[in-house]
Formats: C-alpha cells, sequence, structure tokens
C-alpha cells in the first residue's frame, strides 16, 4: 500500500518536533512485553528504550506512572467519524468530537468509507496540528452495487486516487463479485489496496476470489468452517473485528435499559439475515478465523462516541478471547491491517511513541482497558487526567 505509506512518512515529518520523554515507574504491557515495573524512553517522538528498573532521566522531562499500565495506543481501523453534514460537524463537534476520542485512548483512527472531501480535510487539519485529535487513514467507497458498467467503477476509483485517498473501501455480495474484481484491479494501478465490507460467509469467498487485500467484517449469517477461515489465512488477508455489530446496545440511543441495533433500531430485527443469531455468529466466526491464523484486528464499525464504541467491541470480544489475545489483537494485528507494524502496535525500540496509561490491569479485566489516565502520541502527551 505505497500511497499508505507516503501519507505515513508525511506524518512523522509533521512531528518532528515531538517533545522527549521518560515515563518511569510503570507496567508495560504489550502482545510480547510484560515488565511489572519498568521505564520508557523516548527521543524525538519514538521509543529509544524500555527496561525493567529505573532508569536516568538526564534531563528529559519525567512522567511518573505511579504504577499503572502502559499499553500501545489504540488503533480503530474501521471507524466512522463524520457525522451529519460535514460543514456543521467540522463548526459544532470536530473538537469536541477528535477530543473525545484521545480521551478514550485512541490515537490512531482508519476511515470507515468517511464522506469525501470532509475525511481529507479532517486528515489535513489534523496533520498540520490545526486540529488536535487522532493521525487519520483516509478511505473512499467504491461499492460494485453502484456501477452499471466497469468503467464507471475504474472511473470511481481514479477520482478517490486523484483526491488522495490511502484505501478503497467497498461492499459487496457473491453476485458483485465481477464488479469488485475490477475496482481492485483499478485501486492498484494506483497503488491502493482495497478493504471489503463482506459481512456474511459468501461474501468474504467473494471478496477473496476477486482479489481483495482486507476485510472489515467478521462475517454473519451462518457460522465459518474451518476451511473458509484458512482459505482467509492462505490469501494473507487480514480482517478487522467489528463484533459488536449485532450484539445489542445499551444506554447509546436511549437511557431505558432497552436494547438496540448498531443503528438505534430495535434488536434484533434491525439485523439483517439471521437476526439475534448474528450476535452469537460473529463471535464464533471471530474465533475460528484467529484459530485457522487470519491476522485479526480491531475495527468497532461504529458513530457512536468512542467510549461507547469501545465498550461495545469489547464486550462482544470478551465472549471469545483471552485478555492477551486481545491485546494481541488491539496492538500488532490492527498494526498490520493498517500496514504499520514498523511504527505502531507494540512497545519497542524504534516504534512511534503512541501509548495509553490505564488504571487497573487490563490481563485481569479487560475493561480496564477504558480507564486511560494518560495518553501519549508521537511522544507528546495528549491526555492527562491522573
Amino acid at each position: 500500500m505505497a500511497r499508505l505509506f507516503v501519507a505515513w512518512l508525511a506524518f512523522v515529518a509533521s512531528t518532528a518536533a515531538a517533545q522527549d520523554l521518560v515515563i518511569t515507574n510503570a507496567r508495560i504491557l504489550d502482545a510480547g512485553t510484560d515488565v511489572a515495573r519498568g521505564s520508557i524512553v523516548i527521543e524525538d517522538g519514538r521509543i529509544v528504550s524500555v527496561a525493567a528498573g529505573a532508569v536516568a532521566a538526564a534531563g528529559k522531562p519525567t512522567l511518573d506512572a505511579g504504577g499503572r499500565t502502559v499499553v500501545p495506543g489504540y488503533i480503530d481501523a474501521h471507524r466512522h467519524i463524520i457525522g451529519g453534514d460535514t460543514d456543521r460537524w467540522f463548526r459544532e463537534q470536530s473538537v469536541q468530537r477528535m477530543q473525545e476520542f484521545l480521551d478514550a485512548g485512541f490515537t490512531t483512527l482508519m476511515s470507515g468509507g468517511g464522506p469525501m472531501p470532509g475525511i481529507m480535510e479532517l486528515k489535513r487539519r489534523i496533520d498540520s496540528g490545526e486540529l488536535k485529535g487522532p493521525r487519520v487513514i483516509t478511505s473512499g467507497r467504491a461499492d460494485p452495487a453502484n456501477f452499471k458498467t466497469e468503467e464507471e467503477a475504474r472511473a470511481q476509483v481514479r477520482s478517490l486516487a486523484a483526491a488522495g485517498v490511502e484505501i478503497i473501501k467497498a461492499a459487496v455480495t457473491p453476485a458483485e463479485k465481477a464488479m469488485l474484481a475490477v475496482v481492485v484491479d483499478e485501486a492498484r494501478k494506483h497503488g491502493l489496496d482495497v478493504m471489503v465490507h463482506a459481512v456474511t460467509a459468501p461474501a468474504m469467498i467473494a471478496a477473496i476470489e476477486a482479489g481483495a487485500a482486507k476485510l472489515v467484517h467478521t462475517p454473519h449469517d451462518s457460522f465459518l468452517t474451518n476451511e473458509q477461515a484458512k482459505r482467509v489465512a492462505d490469501a494473507g488477508i487480514e480482517n478487522l473485528s467489528t463484533v459488536g455489530f449485532a450484539v445489542p446496545v445499551f444506554n447509546v440511543f436511549n437511557q431505558d435499559n432497552v436494547p438496540t441495533f448498531r443503528d438505534g433500531t430495535p434488536w434484533p430485527s434491525g439485523i439483517l439475515g439471521t437476526g439475534s443469531n448474528a450476535a452469537g455468529e460473529k463471535p464464533v466466526n471471530a474465533r475460528t478465523l484467529w484459530d485457522n491464523g487470519v491476522v485479526y484486528g480491531f475495527g468497532t464499525d461504529t458513530n457512536y462516541l468512542p467510549l461507547d464504541g469501545f465498550y461495545q467491541e469489547l464486550k462482544a470480544l470478551n465472549l471469545m478471547f483471552s485478555p492477551r489475545d486481545i491485546v494481541k489483537l488491539m496492538g500488532p494485528n490492527t498494526a498490520a491491517f493498517i500496514e504499520m507494524t514498523d511504527d505502531l502496535g507494540s512497545i519497542a525500540p524504534g516504534k512511534i511513541a503512541d501509548l495509553a496509561i490505564v488504571d487497573g490491569d487490563p490481563l485481569k479485566l479487560i475493561f480496564n482497558l477504558l480507564n486511560v489516565a494518560v495518553v501519549v502520541q508521537g511522544g507528546k502527551i495528549v491526555v492527562d487526567h491522573r
């Protein structure tokens, strides 16, 4: 994904003034590290050392974590960010909404096909420092159902490429496989990958056969077979979670303890396909993908408040995955989905210093990831609620 890599280099260049920082008295936790009491040294926005015990600060600013747990900054790789009228959202909501993401520990968001050109403007404002918020990876929609001819599909991809999006998103049904293959072919001509919204097992297989690079949904409407999951793994396609899609939502669209579907419609009648069964099919399919070697990452596919979306996804993941699994899923696996494993997803020398510091032990209770006290992004303290 050449376009995405170049965009990240631009972001890294824009953070060259990131502060140096030493984090001490920290429990350091990622998919491969668990240090009970340690220190992290950051220079120019990148981690230079991770060690047990204390280190000499050498004149650098110091943050005492107070024994709290430091984890990699959160990445939501399928997020609907801008809601409603784009101009009004920028005027009235953008500052608060972006701060809420940071407060919840999210340092990176991949747009789930958000409004164009609004998502490009959001990225510009954040990268320039005009707006404080998580860095944004942009996407644009090229859904096969919208095209009557191959040329229409190719023209849409060319338009998105010219606008500078970093990845194409496409929703697909099995009947649209041939048109999706056209979208994938044209995208590759412009150095772009295609991530596919395939919500059923047949649609997932169609996406694989059309050459899609990434899958942004865990399928429902049936239980996956091991053979189907292995096809995803063998194709080298990363898959995002979004398992909270069909699980009842509480206290988002109302405060009456009444379950709703993800868009506020009644649960389970708002769910297409298998209805309430989807709430079980998605988590089971998630585990089937994981156990068959699929690189399975984190995405919420929501547009409601960050903590609400985060909690809903954790609630569903917690059914089938251990806390250690979820730390891996949210860290290196999601970094792999956005093709940033060299920079994000773990706490190690050379990585961008994106960190969330939380109260409580996530390995004892995964919901402690919601208890964010401090957020460091690119070596800068952007949230401090200690």
